[in-house]
């Protein structure tokens, strides 16, 4: 129980566990946005499911970080790039979310007029797979974070389920203020495009600083703060391709 008295774990506890909430947020509204087509009594527990797979895969990855590293290790080249399982993995994750944020965007200005007014009802258990796949993605990048900051495997698993914690704790909130602001919602898909095609710079090894990421996306929310302040009546309503 030494631990408990070294500062240095719990210096390293608080960092690791607010760096895991900010790589958390993407991961949030996306599955708010995805949860949103479902009928009302699904949401809550779509949200908390997607959630708690998210936690479960990232520390079974802190589990397996010996596979963790390999991982890393060059799988083949192409056009003198060299690509490991990690580089695919956050490829093909980013094309996905790519594609499914730009369909996202697609459905909530055109919706059901762009279908002849055909009405389509959200699975439970497709949203519930489509959260699983990005929680793969974001798990792995935020398992090799943890891994290069910590040592202590308890220290990342406390660090995950503390963060994952707080996550559930805000994730009604987030997701009521997105899907109630129809500007914050077609944001919040720019901004998982903008994570998207990160991910896909990174796994062809052309590193976008996340602090880059971050200060634009903290910008865009504040001119938006501001448009919320002035504007007193909504400019816009999305359409709903989903019944509820």
């Amino acid at each position: 129980m030494d631990w408990l008295s070294n500062p240095e774990i719990w210096i390293a506890l608080v960092t690791l566990t607010i760096l895991e909430i900010v790589l958390g947020v993407d991961n949030v509204i996306f599955i708010s946005i995805l949860s949103s087509k479902l009928p009302h009594r699904q949401q809550r527990p779509a949200r908390r499911l997607g959630l708690t797979l998210a936690m479960v895969t990232r520390i079974g990855l802190l589990l397996s970080i010996s596979w963790i590293i390999r991982l890393t290790e060059p799988l083949f080249a192409v056009a003198g790039h060299e690509f490991s399982g990690r580089d695919l993995t956050l490829l093909l994750g980013g094309l996905f979310l790519l594609g499914k944020s730009t369909y996202e965007i697609h459905e909530s200005l055109e919706g059901e007029e762009s279908h002849g007014a055909t009405t389509l009802t959200a699975s439970f258990v497709s949203v519930i797979l489509q959260i699983l796949i990005l929680d793969m993605v974001f798990s792995l990048d935020s398992v090799i974070t943890a891994v290069g900051m910590v040592d202590q495997i308890g220290v990342m698993i406390a660090a995950i389920v503390v963060a994952v914690g707080v996550m559930l704790l805000s994730a009604e909130a987030i997701s009521a203020f997105v899907n109630e602001r129809p500007t914050v919602k077609i944001l919040a898909l720019s901004f998982l495009l903008l994570v998207g095609f990160s991910l896909v710079a990174e796994a062809f090894h052309q590193e976008i600083s996340k602090g880059y990421l971050y200060f634009a996306m903290a910008f865009s929310v504040f001119v938006e703060l501001i448009n919320q302040r002035i504007r007193h009546k909504t400019p816009v309503q999305l359409k709903k391709a989903y019944t509820r």
